[in-house]
């Protein structure tokens, strides 16, 4: 990690001395010479549909218009996108220019120590993204993307407004005929009732046909069931380890380390195993569980707020008329989750870009010129998209998300004031906004910075430990829960959670004291 960490500083060094306008094209910039290609890389697999082809084909003609550049985009695919995208920003390659990033999920901060983004000036900002420095700047946003150094290292994502908190999509009229009123599931443990339901009821279906290697089983009934708080740019794997309480927000802890809860959610789902709620090979299946719940072939899917209220209740609604799609949302019983951050979404420079201006040039446009925006997050209008006379969202006839979504996945500028509402959209998200709104906490670690120089092999051994663990606790595979939650725990604590977690701590007490 050092080698390649050296490799991207070598990099940044030769980036900065292009930022002088010596570029490849010759310092031009692509000015009066052919198109400069530019490159931006996005989280998702990539369509095969050919519908973002054909919006790239009218985007470029904007971009060559006002910036003589175009754009391509760069996929990590969903599959081990944690290593693939790390590994990308720092191999020193310069095949992408702009870098979907963010601090809480996409190890923002970490990248930026390592020297994977370039340092943007204030007037880097202002001569070549002005309407981008403009808005964040009258919003004072920029603080939340600079380092200790001073120095902005990304752009916010600050003008948008999403919930990605995450809970169960479900059947409300299957929730009726197990019994909850009105279709109405509020704690986490009555999905028993209901999963046991759809499969006495609906045997062609799974009651919740999840898949692959995740923990949803445990931390949907952790963040209901305890005061603990995730922080979220510290990842051990795929797993986020340290905690605090609300009652004591200045002390680490971790839910997987300290409590009876991590126990009593796994033995939940050692009931869910044997009712059958998943299917048997759940870890190993590879398949397309939301289809399936589109289908009436489970019960249940899982993910965020926004995924509900922007394509889940409408898909649902479509293929299964009368299925009354429903949202829980984890930690609804206590109010244990937290608004987006500012940097939820962000969009860096990388600082292996040949061309760094004109990929600031182009996120200037891509993010604040209505036509193109429209083009890149919608497709192109009448194919992808209509706008009803209401100057609402529309889908032209039988446009099906699932096999002709547009999938550019821009999520590092999104602007409200372009975005079109969904003529077809969860009627009550207005209410269901309100309601989270109502008990959500600000998340209060935005600006921790933890040291990956110390941190980082002590999580990594934490990883090979949890990934071990969680997935067959979250199956309910072991016949002991008990004896295997304290196995893990001593290996956690051989692979250095103590040594990891004074680090997290020092970083945290270091956050406080200088706010003061």
């Amino acid at each position: 990690m050092r080698a390649v960490a050296a490799t991207a500083a070598v990099g940044l060094g030769l980036t900065l001395a292009a930022c002088s306008g010596t570029g490849d094209d010759g310092g031009t910039g692509g000015e009066g010479g052919a198109p400069t290609p530019i490159t931006m890389l996005v989280l998702g697999d990539k369509p095969t549909n050919g519908r973002l082809e054909n919006m790239l084909v009218e985007l470029n003609k904007i971009l060559v218009e006002q910036a003589n550049a175009t754009l391509d985009l760069y996929y990590i695919e969903w599959a081990d996108w944690q290593t693939q995208y790390n590994v990308q920003l720092l191999s020193g390659d310069d095949n992408v220019d702009l870098v979907t990033t963010a601090t809480d999920w996409l190890f923002a901060w970490d990248n930026a120590e390592k020297g994977a983004f370039l340092p943007l000036s204030e007037e880097m900002l202002q001569e070549y993204a002005p309407r981008t420095w403009e808005q964040v700047n009258a919003e004072g946003h920029w603080d939340v993307t600079k380092l200790d150094d001073g120095q902005i290292y990304f752009i916010p994502e600050d003008n948008f407004t999403q919930w990605t908190n995450h809970g169960f999509f479900y059947r409300g009229d299957w929730a009726r005929e197990a019994g909850f009123e009105d279709g109405e599931i509020t704690r986490f443990e009555d999905f028993t009732t209901y999963f046991q339901w759809v499969k006495d009821n609906v045997p062609e279906a799974y009651p919740w046909d999840v898949a692959g290697a995740n923990e949803a089983a445990l931390t949907g009934y952790l963040q209901g069931h305890t005061e603990l708080q995730t922080i979220q740019q510290v990842t051990a794997g795929n797993y986020f380890p340290f905690h605090t309480s609300e009652s004591d927000p200045t002390t680490v802890t971790s839910w997987y380390m300290e409590g009876d809860e991590l126990l009593e959610a796994a033995e939940l789902a050692v009931e869910w195993n044997e009712i059958g709620v998943w299917r048997e090979d759940a870890l190993n299946y590879d398949g397309d569980t939301r289809e399936l719940f589109y289908s009436g072939l489970s019960g249940a899917d899982q993910h965020h707020t926004q995924t509900f209220v922007g394509s889940v209740w409408e898909t649902m609604t479509n293929r299964q008329p009368d299925s009354d799609p429903r949202f829980f949302y984890w930690g609804y019983e206590n109010g244990n989750y937290f608004r987006d951050i500012l940097t939820h979404g962000a969009m860096a420079v990388s600082a292996n870009s040949a061309n760094p201006e004109k990929a600031l040039e182009v996120y200037d446009i891509i993010r604040n010129d209505e036509e193109a925006y429209r083009l890149l997050n919608y497709g192109i209008e009448g194919t992808d998209y209509v706008v009803t006379e209401d100057g609402k969202l529309g889908r032209p006839d039988g446009w099906d998300p699932s096999t002709d979504g547009l999938g550019s996945n821009f999520w590092g500028g999104r602007m409200d004031e372009y975005e079109l509402p969904s003529a077809t959209e969860y009627p009550d998200k207005e209410a269901l906004y309100a309601q989270l709104d109502s008990a959500a906490k600000d998340y209060p670690y935005e600006r921790l910075v933890v040291d990956q120089s110390q941190a980082g092999p002590y999580l990594a051994a934490m990883g090979s430990v949890l990934s071990e663990y969680i997935p067959q606790l979250q199956y309910g595979k072991f016949a002991d829960p008990a004896a295997a939650i304290e196995e893990m725990r001593q290996k956690l604590r051989d692979a250095g959670y103590e040594e990891a977690l004074a680090i997290v701590q020092a970083d945290l007490d270091a956050m406080l004291e200088s706010q003061g």
